[in-house]
C-alpha cells in the first residue's frame, strides 16, 4: 500500500523543504506516517501554506504533497475501518480509500476555514463507498436499487429491535414512505450483491450430502428449452421440402389427419402414404443429426 504514495523526491540535505531564496523552512518530519493526528492537524496545514507558494509540479511541491498524504492516512484507515464488515480485501478498501484522500489534498484550500480532517472525510467515504458499489455486487443492478437496498437494511434493522420479529413488508415500506411494490423490488436487487459458486461443496452431517455440489440441487433440465433447440434446427430443412411433403407433413401432424384419409385426399393408396412419411421424416431427422441420424 505504500508503493501508492511513496516518494519519489529527495531530501534537501538539511531535511527542509524550500520555496526559493528568503522563504521560511518547513521541518520535514522523521516519518510521516507516525506522527499523531492532533500534530498531523498542525503539521498539515504548515504544508499546506507551503503547497500555496510552491510551483505546482516542481520537486518541492511533489514532496510537500506525498508528505502531506503520508500524515494523514491515518485517516484512510479510520474511515476503511466502519466497511470492515463487508467480508472484502481490506487492503484493497485502503487503497481505494487514498485515492479519496489524494483528491481531497489536491482540492483543499486553507481560506475554506475548514478542518482538512472534515474535508477529506467525505471524499474518502465516498470513494470507499463507490468502489463497493462498482466491483462487490455479484449481478450488476441499477444505482438506485443498490442505494435501496442499504435503506431498506437499516429500516429491517430498526423494526425488528422494535418489534422483536422480521418485520412485514407492508411495515417497511410505512417506514420508508415507499410503496411495497419497491420493498419487493429491492428485496429481490439484494440478493445481486452475495453468489455462490455452482461447484460449491456442501456440508453437513447426513448423508445424503457427500460430496454433492450446490449444482446438483439448484440445476434442472428444461425440456422446452431443448424443444426450442429443435425447431431451429428443423425450420431451414423444412424449407427445402417440396410444398407436397411439407403438405403430407401437415396434414399428418398438425390435422391430425389417418394416412387413409391422406391418401384419399391425394389420390394414392395408404401404403404410399406411409412410404411418403417415412421417406421425408428419415430426411429430417438426417439433416438433424448428421451421421448419427443414419446408425
Amino acid at each position: 500500500m505504500r508503493t501508492a504514495v511513496i516518494r519519489s523526491q529527495e531530501r534537501t540535505v538539511d531535511g527542509h523543504i524550500r520555496a526559493g531564496a528568503g522563504s521560511e523552512d518547513l521541518r520535514d518530519p522523521a516519518d510521516p506516517c507516525a506522527v499523531a493526528p492532533r500534530d498531523a492537524r498542525e503539521l498539515s496545514r504548515q504544508f499546506f501554506r507551503r503547497l500555496a507558494e510552491l510551483e505546482e509540479g516542481s520537486r518541492e511541491y511533489q514532496y510537500a504533497r506525498n508528505t502531506l498524504i503520508e500524515m494523514n492516512m491515518s485517516l484512510v484507515r479510520f474511515a476503511a475501518g466502519r466497511f470492515r464488515g463487508r467480508g472484502d480485501d481490506m487492503d484493497d478498501v485502503v487503497q481505494t480509500g487514498m485515492i479519496g484522500l489524494i483528491k481531497a489534498i489536491d482540492r483543499f484550500e486553507l481560506s475554506r476555514e475548514v478542518e482538512f480532517t472534515s474535508f477529506a472525510l467525505p471524499y474518502i467515504v465516498g470513494e470507499i463507498k463507490r468502489f463497493f458499489r462498482d466491483t462487490t455486487w455479484a449481478v450488476h443492478v441499477p444505482r438506485r436499487l443498490q442505494e435501496l437496498r442499504v435503506e431498506l437494511a437499516k429500516a429491517r434493522e430498526e423494526l425488528s429491535s422494535r418489534l422483536d420479529r422480521e418485520p412485514t413488508v407492508a411495515e417497511l415500506a410505512t417506514l420508508m414512505n415507499i410503496s411495497e411494490q419497491q420493498v419487493v423490488e429491492g428485496q429481490i436487487a439484494a440478493n445481486g450483491y452475495n453468489s455462490s459458486s455452482l461447484d460449491a461443496a456442501l456440508t453437513g452431517d447426513g448423508p445424503e450430502h457427500g460430496e454433492a455440489v450446490l449444482a446438483d440441487f439448484i440445476g434442472v433440465e428444461e425440456e422446452r428449452l431443448a424443444l426450442v433447440e429443435d425447431f431451429h434446427a428443423l425450420a431451414p430443412l423444412m424449407a427445402e421440402l417440396s410444398d407436397r411433403d411439407r403438405e403430407i407433413l401437415h396434414m399428418r401432424f398438425v390435422e391430425e389427419a389417418t394416412q387413409a384419409e391422406i391418401g384419399e385426399r391425394l389420390g394414392c393408396s395408404q401404403m404410399h402414404v406411409s412410404r411418403l412419411i417415412k421417406r421425408i421424416i428419415t430426411r429430417l431427422r438426417t439433416g438433424m443429426l448428421g451421421e448419427l441420424g443414419c446408425a
